[in-house]
């Protein structure tokens, strides 16, 4: 009888408390509608405007103005402008969604770079113009650029959350331009033009690139990746297209940053300008052995299998079939990512 007594009792605080904490959510939602309904402005939607006729005047302000740990997504519009300052997008601020009012025309840019900085070693990662360390970050119709020029390493956007989409943006630079880090943070990019000299797509998280295309501005390396030793995938690049100035004719496809780096190429369109190696070892003999750089139904006068550096690999079409959207970002992320098919 006791046994029953303290099932039910349990059951009936179980109740209470589920109906506590949807009363409580309630509330904060309904205090969330009556602000809004108080003030006129919608906490869920902003509006970012340099000539004042928006909600603020930088994206930063915007970024700031945004409640920690929304219940539901953020999405600032940005009017097209160029605005000249460095954004954060914080840990405490997922779910936030910058959509540019054009590609061309709404840019993001800051000049920071590695000497500029001047902290050490380490001086390159505090040198992004857009930093992203929320979760379930989407950007759209931007340009993020950093415009110092080719002066050292320099990031234009830097990604250190997991589930992000940057999709139909420029992201311009020189060194270093797109930074992607993580172990087991997973990313996509699609519709987007990535520009840069050396290693200008760099880091550990897992990223799939669909529809990019990949601007080199001198002979240098395209990627370097750092993947973590057991992560499944690093960089896959599908339905790509590599182009560069007239001026670069000797890039390589990638080098390992660290030894266990894995990239990837499929169905992409190589220029000329792609040495017929493709990869470089840095000179680290072991990467050899436990990187993994690899091509697939490519084509364009840069695919030049027959002369890949040895250690390289060309999937076979079951391989190649493991490269889906599930397998490399996830079931769930993969449907998020759906809705830009």
């Amino acid at each position: 009888m006791q046994s029953k007594l303290n099932v039910k009792h349990i059951f009936f605080a179980f109740i209470l408390h589920y109906t506590l904490c949807q009363g409580a959510v309630a509330q904060v939602v309904t205090k969330q509608a009556a602000v809004t309904a108080e003030t006129g402005k919608d906490p869920f939607n902003k509006t970012v405007a340099l000539d004042g006729s928006g909600d603020y005047t930088s994206v930063q302000q915007a970024v700031n103005g945004s409640k920690a740990f929304p219940y539901q997504r953020i999405t600032i519009f940005i009017k097209n402008g160029r605005y000249h300052e460095k954004v954060k997008v914080h840990e405490w601020n997922p779910n936030i969604s910058l959509i540019g009012e054009s590609k061309e025309n709404t840019i993001i840019t800051y000049d920071d770079y590695f000497n500029k900085i001047n902290s050490g070693p380490n001086s390159t990662f505090y040198t992004a113009t857009l930093l992203v360390e929320g979760d379930g970050f989407i950007a759209q119709n931007l340009t993020i650029e950093n415009a110092s020029g080719d002066v050292g390493q320099a990031i234009a956007l830097s990604l250190h959350a997991n589930e992000v989409a940057i999709v139909n943006c420029k992201i311009l630079g020189n060194q270093d331009t797109f930074y992607a880090s993580g172990n087991g943070f997973k990313n996509y990019l699609k519709d987007c033009f990535i520009q840069g000299t050396t290693d200008f797509i760099f880091g550990s998280a897992t990223v799939f690139f669909e529809n990019c295309t990949l601007h080199s501005l001198k002979d240098s390396y395209v990627t370097a990746a750092s993947t973590p030793q057991g992560v499944a995938y690093g960089f896959v690049f599908n339905n790509c297209e590599l182009t560069a100035e007239k001026s670069a004719t000797q890039v390589y496809l990638g080098r390992p940053w660290r030894i266990y780096a894995k990239t990837v190429f499929m169905n992409t369109k190589m220029g000329s300008h792609i040495k017929p190696e493709g990869w470089h070892n840095w000179s680290k003999p072991e990467a050899e052995k436990e990187s993994f750089y690899a091509e697939y139904n490519c084509w364009g006068p840069g695919y030049l299998t027959k002369l890949r550096a040895a250690w390289s690999h060309r999937l076979t079409a079951a391989q190649a079939k493991k490269y889906t959207l599930e397998n490399c970002m996830g079931p769930a992320f993969a449907k998020v990512i759906k809705q830009w098919d």
